[in-house]
């Protein structure tokens, strides 16, 4: 065998024109003999024999050999050593080329040989896609769907390239979506369904591709498997139901494709995805909740659903899983009614429903994304609602535990929300009751360092709410205020340049009213503040400038 095998790569080494086109059969079924029995160590012989580089003069649409050749490269390039002497040997040109020929099998093996020679390198498979891939092997799709290895070939193709992002916008211009979709009607088999649910998933993520598969008709066939899987304990059938949702759910998180399934809450899709959240599948349950918060990414669809008695289908859900719940459930369906409450109309129905007594369940939770969800839930409810703001500020084991997160610095999400929603508190109740609530369990601390975080909304937030406190009930936090160098820190706000002018503002209205208190007083004295404010007297933002003017003014008549 290792002698015909030298043989015959001498024979093709001499020259492919001194050969029949009988003889250069013989010679290459010899090599795909080899490669057979020893592919790693034909294929060494193979790189070592020089013949690469007579391969790509075979690779034409003419020649009896093509799909031989096409078929010997795909072989050798299962080896990753051999991949980049593939591309040096100039074999990629000449391979796309041929996916233009009409031949199945040439079309078969050339596909093997450049997802052989291009797997795993980004590089090249963003060359291929340079060169005018993706349309050619869509139109393939379209042409040979009746052939199982060619179909299952372009499969493969699609699933690597679709990972590249700018491979998107190259499917968006062609017929993907309906191809697709047209193939995925036909497969009775579980394995080929998966198969295109791989290529469909990558491809999901861009908005254009998203709102194609709508209007191709891909919503329906998604509903098709969950109804037939849902009642399922098999294996493939758990599997399939958790995609078919999960693509489901990724095609609402484009505008266009939701709006298109919401339908004015009317459409079909939304009413059966609906009946997804009472389910006993948690999957379901979680695919159902996720829509929800997907539909309402507008106020308008916010307010149907609302209007529509969304709220209880979700408190009844969030109920099942009180007690040692699912966690990705528990965090869905918060996530579905913080996005709710965002309309100022659904606050106040929201509330009075028992949204907030339904959310508090959660607080003993020990998982951020749930805390997450449910801090940015009721910060949301609480939103201009004096009365909820109340309630929930006199909460003490809410406060409590908020002041807890408020140290979670592991959890920056779950820390800015709990200081979040503690000056929310405060800036919306304007409650001395709440104040107090939140002096005692030791919350002063952590709004006068929110007063210095790098979001000027949130730095906003707790000035607000300190400046409340300062008006509100002075005596009760002016130890904590102290202790924390509340007045160090106004003092570095107002003398940084970089500071927003309504941190400067509401910094010096806090100054105004700190000084009501005697240690306080004493502090702003011996800081030298005037320096600092008549300057911004002449600060270019007019309301700044006037505080400038009224705050000099006070510190001058206090001193």
């Amino acid at each position: 065998m290792a002698d015909n095998l030298s043989d015959a790569l001498k024979k093709l080494k001499i020259t492919t024109t001194d050969n029949t086109a009988d003889s250069l059969e013989g010679c290459l079924d010899c090599l795909l003999q080899a490669l057979a029995q020893n592919n790693m160590e034909t294929s060494e012989k193979i790189q070592k024999s020089g013949v690469l580089q007579v391969f790509g003069s075979l690779l034409t649409p003419q020649s009896s050999c093509t799909a031989k050749v096409a078929n010997i490269i795909a072989e050798v390039a299962r080896n990753e050593f051999m991949r980049n002497p593939c591309v040096d040997a100039g074999l990629i040109p000449p391979l796309v080329q041929l996916l233009n020929c009409k031949d199945q099998e040439v079309l078969l093996q050339t596909g093997r040989a450049l997802g052989n020679i291009c797997y795993d390198s980004h590089t090249l498979q963003s060359q291929l896609i340079n060169m005018g891939v993706i349309p050619t092997l869509v139109k393939l799709l379209g042409i040979h769907c009746q052939n199982a290895a060619l179909t299952e070939m372009c499969l493969v193709a699609f699933g690597n390239l679709a990972e590249l992002e700018s491979s998107k916008e190259q499917f968006a211009y062609t017929n993907i979506a309906e191809e697709l979709v047209k193939l995925f009607k036909k497969q009775i088999e579980h394995d080929k369904r998966e198969m295109i649910f791989e290529v469909l998933a990558p491809l999901a993520e861009n908005d254009v591709i998203k709102l194609q598969l709508v209007e191709a008709g891909l919503v329906e066939c998604l509903l098709e498997i969950v109804q037939k899987t849902v009642d399922s304990d098999k294996e493939d059938d758990v599997a399939e139901l958790k995609t078919a949702s999960d693509l489901m759910v990724l095609l609402l998180l484009g505008d266009e494709s939701m709006q298109k399934l919401f339908e004015g809450g009317k459409g079909s899709v939304f009413q059966r995805v609906l009946s997804w959240i009472p389910s006993n599948s948690h999957q379901l349950q979680l695919a159902g909740a996720l829509a929800i918060a997907n539909f309402a990414r507008n106020d308008g669809n916010c307010i149907h659903m609302v209007d529509n008695g969304i709220v209880q289908k979700l408190m009844d859900l969030l109920d099942r899983h009180v007690e040692d719940g699912n966690v990705t459930v528990q965090h869905a369906a918060l996530s579905a009614l913080r996005n709710l409450a965002i309309p100022v109309v659904n606050k106040a129905k929201m509330l009075s429903a028992g949204v907030a007594e339904a959310v508090l369940k959660f607080l003993r939770s020990e998982m951020p994304p749930v805390q997450f969800k449910l801090l940015g839930t009721l910060r949301m409810l609480i939103d201009a609602q004096a009365e909820a703001a109340e309630q929930l500020g006199k909460n003490v084991k809410l406060v409590e535990r908020l002041v807890e997160w408020c140290e979670a610095k592991d959890h920056a999400g779950v820390m800015g929300e709990s200081n979040r929603l503690l000056s929310a508190l405060i800036r919306h109740s304007k409650s001395k009751d709440v104040i107090r609530t939140i002096v005692q369990s030791g919350g002063i601390k952590h709004l006068v360092t929110m007063a210095t975080s790098e979001h000027v909304i949130m730095q906003n937030e707790a000035l607000v709410a300190l400046a409340l406190i300062a008006a509100l009930e002075l005596v009760t936090a002016e130890k904590d205020l102290e202790n924390a160098q509340l007045v160090q820190i106004l003092h570095r706000l107002l003398s940084d340049d970089r500071s927003a002018p309504e941190i400067k503002y509401n910094s010096m209205v806090l100054i105004c009213a700190l000084i009501g208190s005697e240690p306080l007083q004493k502090e702003v004295q011996s800081m030298a503040f005037l320096e600092v404010i008549s300057k911004l007297r002449s600060h270019e933002n007019k309301t700044v400038a006037q505080q400038a003017s009224l705050t000099e003014q006070r510190l001058a008549v206090e001193s």
